[in-house]
């Protein structure tokens, strides 16, 4: 072998591994994609340690289909041109739904509550199908194209906890926060909003422009017949009509990698036969390859610009576990809140029918007094008036309690088309236990756990980073475009010698013009012509350099500075989110603290009503009070006892917000985020400060007015509960009987 072929066997040999070595390599890249670093700028100003991130299986949960994997062509290699199926959405509710119903009556513990919402809440169902689209969008920016982004908001189509029904009861909490776009859901830091006159755009994921990662095969067969009729006979070899048949078989696969390198391939045939004799061979078979590298050297160069879409859309799936997190605090909160709106729906209820009890006994007495001429008339106008209040105020709280009912139902099942469910009184099984004392904690530490594990604090640091990400790439996009490139290549060609020339005739003829005897060309085919591809018969090789200079390059120069301004802009946005949430905690701690105080001074009322409706009942056994006036103590004994479950109620939902301020709902109530991401609740949920209800009570209607004892009758003692006493409320339970 001589020195100069063995030089041409040692360059081709170094190209092809340093082609597959930048295949292995680029590709390993590209499917590890390096996590984003953390923005290398000063921090926000007040640094805060990282939310924590939500841990789970290695099996999504929230879907039998991971959708951020492709479909895999092997074995099947059709598979990745298949479209998937995505199961219709389960709007049965769970089984623990039955469980609930006894004697057409769904009894209801504030756990079983909790544990329904997890299982059956359409705001949190809807948010689980945001985490598959987070997952859509992960793989979609791994072929190179543009995430469709995600939308990051809590929803809130669950109507009721928003307030409390209380009779004289104070106070209101709300919870959850609402959104606008698919699903109730608003779109998140970082994108796209509403601007006065269009649209706002944002240089979120700007950059250099990304081919595709996706390999791509292209193929080109075609036949073609064309006969073209000649005006000089000279070049057609004496053919009036130039007839050529052209069959073209061109293959070519392109692919690009997060190094900023793109590869070709291309391979060419082509086969020709023709009716001109001047061809020395026909058919004519002709084929010939190039590959060609390409590598960026200033824009486009790196692993930071190339893959700034797969980093963001990791990013956003990440946010979709945050917002999952938040949403399942707002539902959970709220559902704690409609709970005791529903308690305190039973109280008012039973507070308006013994009012009304009192409006028909004064109308009674009165009617008795204007008959013997003690009272006037118009007295009676005056007590019906108070009856038709009475009426008025019952039915009010009837309709407000089939409200709350109705309210709770919605909230913890996916639909109520079942005639039984949607008629179905709700009976809360739980009530407050009140005499347990106020938990005093400093205000300092509740701002530092919701600081460290408030979702919003994780989502505006998620966005900080998506928008260094970008910050980076545009930078990035200022420089020029300096590509180099090498590509190699050879062509080859084939065919049998043409037998439309003359053979060569030396009698009085130069020898070889216009002649070629037959044997001179050795017939060849295909497989000569494509063993001459690699045998340096026919080199085509060479290396450039392409360069593309934007004069001014203002459009860069403004992404890139906008792309700054909006990167600070998301700092301050974080230090305003922290400021937001410690007033937040101190507002929810003062509402802890004057819920508390209402609690106490509810009591103390109660003790007094108590001790009223005893000292009228002695009067009244020695003749010193009406049947009237106990009632009425009696009345105002259960109004003030109402009032203490109301006021009980309402320190609870401050309580609840106060759990929400800080980011403790979930662990405080033992919440396993796996088996809410699964809908599939196997550790109930434990709401602290609770004790059973009076059920009996609750299910049964409120006893008629009995007469007290006359004087002539033996007194009762005053440590027993009198007869015609008002009952304990319902729902209330022991938290109408302790101190």
């Amino acid at each position: 072998m001589s020195v100069s072929s063995f030089v041409k066997s040692a360059v081709r040999k170094i190209l092809t591994l340093s082609f597959v070595g930048l295949l292995v390599t680029a590709s390993w890249a590209q499917s590890a994609t390096p996590q984003s670093p953390s923005p290398s700028t000063p921090p926000p100003l007040t640094p805060m340690p990282q939310a924590p991130a939500p841990q789970h299986n290695a099996a999504h949960l929230y879907s039998d289909q991971d959708y951020a994997k492709p479909q895999s062509p092997f074995p099947n290699v059709i598979a990745p041109y298949r479209s998937q199926s995505v199961p219709p959405p389960n709007l049965s509710n769970s089984a623990r739904t039955d469980q609930l119903f006894r004697d057409g009556k769904m009894y209801l513990s504030i756990n079983d509550a909790v544990a329904m919402a997890l299982e059956n809440n359409l705001d949190i169902v809807l948010q689980r199908y945001n985490l598959s689209i987070a997952d859509t969008d992960l793989l979609r920016t791994k072929s190179g194209l543009l995430g469709l982004g995600v939308n990051q908001g809590v929803n809130q189509g669950t109507p009721g906890g928003q307030g409390g029904v209380s009779a004289g009861g104070t106070g209101s909490s709300s919870t959850g926060a609402s959104g606008t776009g698919a699903g109730g859901t608003q779109i998140g830091v970082g994108g796209a909003g509403a601007g006065a006159g269009g649209l706002v755009g944002s240089t979120l994921g700007g950059g250099p422009p990304l081919p595709s990662y996706d390999p791509v095969l292209t193929g080109n067969i075609q036949g073609e017949r064309a006969a073209s009729p000649q005006t000089n006979v000279f070049f057609s070899g004496g053919e009036p009509t130039v007839v050529q048949n052209t069959n073209i078989y061109n293959f070519g696969y392109t692919q690009a990698f997060s190094t900023g390198t793109q590869a070709s391939v291309t391979f060419d045939n082509s086969r020709i036969t023709t009716n001109v004799p001047f061809d020395l061979v026909n058919p004519q078979i002709s084929p010939s390859f190039r590959f060609q590298l390409t590598q960026h050297l200033l824009q486009g160069f790196g692993f930071d610009p190339n893959l700034r879409w797969i980093r963001i859309a990791r990013n956003n799936r990440e946010n979709g576990d945050v917002v999952f997190r938040q949403q399942i605090i707002a539902t959970v909160s709220q559902i704690e809140n409609i709970y005791w709106d529903l308690a305190t729906a039973y109280e008012a209820m039973r507070v308006n029918e013994r009012a009304l009890q009192l409006a028909l006994k004064t109308q009674s007495d009165d009617e008795e007094e204007i008959k013997i001429g003690t009272l006037a008339p118009i007295t009676l106008v005056q007590a019906k008036s108070g009856v038709a209040t009475a009426n008025q105020n019952l039915l009010n709280s009837q309709t407000q309690l089939q409200l709350q009912q109705l309210y709770m139902k919605n909230a913890i099942t996916r639909n109520m088309s079942d005639p039984i469910l949607a008629e179905a009184p709700v009976i809360p099984t739980d009530t407050l236990q009140i005499s347990e004392q106020q938990e005093t904690r400093p205000v300092q530490d509740l701002i530092q756990e919701a600081l460290q594990a408030r979702p919003e604090i994780a989502q505006a640091r998620i966005s900080l980073t998506n928008a260094e990400i970008s910050r980076k790439a545009l930078k990035n996009a200022l420089r020029p475009t300096l590509d180099v490139y090498a590509f190699y290549g050879a062509s080859g060609l084939a065919g049998d010698q043409t037998s439309l020339l003359p053979p060569c005739d030396f009698s009085g003829a130069i020898p070889g013009e216009n002649c070629l005897n037959p044997g001179t060309i050795p017939r060849s085919g295909y497989p000569n012509a494509f063993h001459d591809l690699f045998n340096s018969s026919g080199p085509d090789k060479g290396v450039g350099v392409n360069v593309n200079i934007v004069l001014r390059n203002r459009g860069a120069q403004s992404a890139q500075v906008r792309s700054e301004l909006e990167y600070r802009q998301s700092q301050v946005g974080l230090q305003q989110i922290e400021n937001q949430i410690t007033i937040e905690v101190r507002q929810a701690q003062f509402s802890v603290q004057q819920g508390y105080a209402a609690l106490q001074a509810a009591l103390a009322a109660r003790d007094y009503k108590k001790e009223s409706l005893t000292a009228e009942q002695k009067k009244f056994s020695y003749g010193a009070s009406t049947p009237t006036l106990v009632l009425q103590a009696s009345s105002d004994l259960t109004t003030a006892e109402s009032n203490v479950l109301n006021a009980a109620a309402n320190y609870e939902k401050s309580k609840v917000q106060l759990d929400k301020s800080t980011a403790e709902t979930l662990s405080k109530l033992g919440i396993d985020m796996a088996e809410a991401e699964s809908g599939q609740v196997k550790h109930a949920p434990t709401v602290h400060g609770v004790v059973p209800a009076n059920v009996e009570e609750l299910t049964s209607p409120t006893p008629p007015y009995v007469p007290p004892q006359g004087p002539d009758t033996t007194p009762s003692q005053p440590s027993e509960q009198p007869q015609n006493a008002t009952p304990p409320p319902s729902g209330q339970g022991q938290a109408g009987t302790q101190n």
